[in-house]
């Protein structure tokens, strides 16, 4: 045998081995990854999702009615189902999720007084504050090691309903450790003593779908006796800000000594229709098409 057809061998053993190895390490972390998504599928399945007739409290202001399409998550499940989900916990808050599409939402109460609604929105000049206010809220998220999520431009511009007293409006967020986009769509919906922040937390291609989804599923959200907008009367507290604020962060954007953005930045790890797969079959539904 000749050096050369030797030599020629081993380059060709070699690079075999190269091969095997390499395809044994991508099936080992294709393998890793798939665990652990099924472990997360299976923490979030094993918090406790409100079945139809359920009925949630919310800070004692507001309810919300579970039922075949929609469930409901408490303060202490949302806090866990926030943190699988690489985001940082947020006191009191509420989680309402299709069981049938991909999307879910955070609410939290905010008792900041009456907010009066006869002001006009400049989208414009919203934007450019929101963009400013996230770079500061993003060097928070990375100083707790939460993903960085920066605000890329309007899903939806702001827009008020007056009938249902709602104020919404989305933005678009990039994860920069992923380059993958989020849609968080807002909504304020107005009462006497506060308002209900809600973010929804759906995909750049669905967001007028979910959006509407969404809404039907905020039929079964009700202020409770005393606490709808059209409860207010003289005397009571009334907000020290509009409708322009609230797309800021409310009282956080009137505080110039803080200056610091309170809008809720939300991200998926592994995207939603991932997330929710595990969660449908625990529910026992499984997604229409």
């Amino acid at each position: 045998m000749t050096n050369r057809y030797h030599s020629a061998l081993v380059r060709l053993a070699l690079g075999s081995a190269l091969a095997l190895a390499a395809g044994a390490l991508t099936l080992a972390q294709a393998q890793d990854k798939d665990a652990a998504q099924a472990e997360m599928q299976r923490k979030l399945a094993s918090l406790s999702w409100y079945t139809p007739g359920q009925v949630g409290d919310i800070a004692g202001k507001a309810t919300f009615a579970a039922n075949e399409k929609y469930t409901f998550l408490n303060p202490a499940d949302t806090d866990t189902f926030l943190q699988l989900n690489g985001n940082p916990p947020q006191r009191g808050a509420y989680t309402v999720a299709s069981t049938q599409t991909d999307w879910f939402a955070i609410l939290n109460f905010a008792p900041e007084g009456y907010v009066k609604d006869d002001e006009t929105i400049d989208a414009d000049a919203l934007l450019k504050q929101l963009k400013d206010n996230n770079g500061r809220e993003s060097e928070e998220r990375r100083k707790q090691g939460y993903p960085v999520l920066t605000l890329t431009g309007w899903a939806i511009a702001p827009r008020y309903d007056a009938q249902n007293k709602r104020l919404e409006w989305g933005t678009l967020l990039r994860d920069e450790s992923t380059q993958q986009m989020h849609a968080n769509v807002s909504t304020k919906v107005l009462g006497r003593s506060g308002y209900t922040n809600v973010v929804l937390v759906t995909s750049p291609d669905t967001v007028e779908r979910d959006l509407a989804d969404f809404k039907t599923a905020l039929g079964g959200f009700n202020y409770v006796s005393g606490e709808k907008y059209s409860d207010w009367k003289q005397g009571d507290k009334v907000a020290a800000y509009g409708l322009g604020a609230l797309v800021l962060g409310g009282a956080a954007a009137v505080a110039t000594s803080k200056g610091g953005l309170k809008a809720l930045g939300i991200a998926v790890l592994g995207g939603l229709a991932a997330l929710w797969a595990g969660i449908k079959r625990f529910l026992g539904r499984g997604k229409k098409s």
